[in-house]
């Protein structure tokens, strides 16, 4: 499969087979969180992107941006005190 950049973002030209499909709908029923985390592996394993282009790259980094900003501003996304995530990551650091 290829990586192609569309208007809404990064899709592949290949039909998902009937593993990937089992495991893409187990995905879905996750939280929000967890398929947030999900997805971050598993585009994290694919490497670099294959466009060369550092334009669409910035734009579609753009893109989410917006999408992210737009969700904080309707309340959508859930925010935590930087105090308590602070205190979280060095509990997190100091327990190993």
């Amino acid at each position: 499969m290829r990586a192609l950049f569309t208007s809404t973002g990064l899709h592949y030209d290949g039909t998902m087979g009937n593993d990937a499909r089992t495991v893409l709908n187990d995905a879905l029923a996750l939280d929000e969180h967890d398929r947030a985390d999900l997805a971050a592996e598993l585009l994290a394993s694919l490497g670099e992107p294959t466009s060369d282009s550092q334009e669409e790259i910035d734009r579609l980094w753009a893109v989410e941006i917006e999408r992210r900003s737009n969700r904080a501003h309707s309340g959508e996304s859930r925010s935590e005190p930087w105090d308590e995530v602070r205190s979280r990551i060095e509990h997190n650091l100091a327990a190993g």
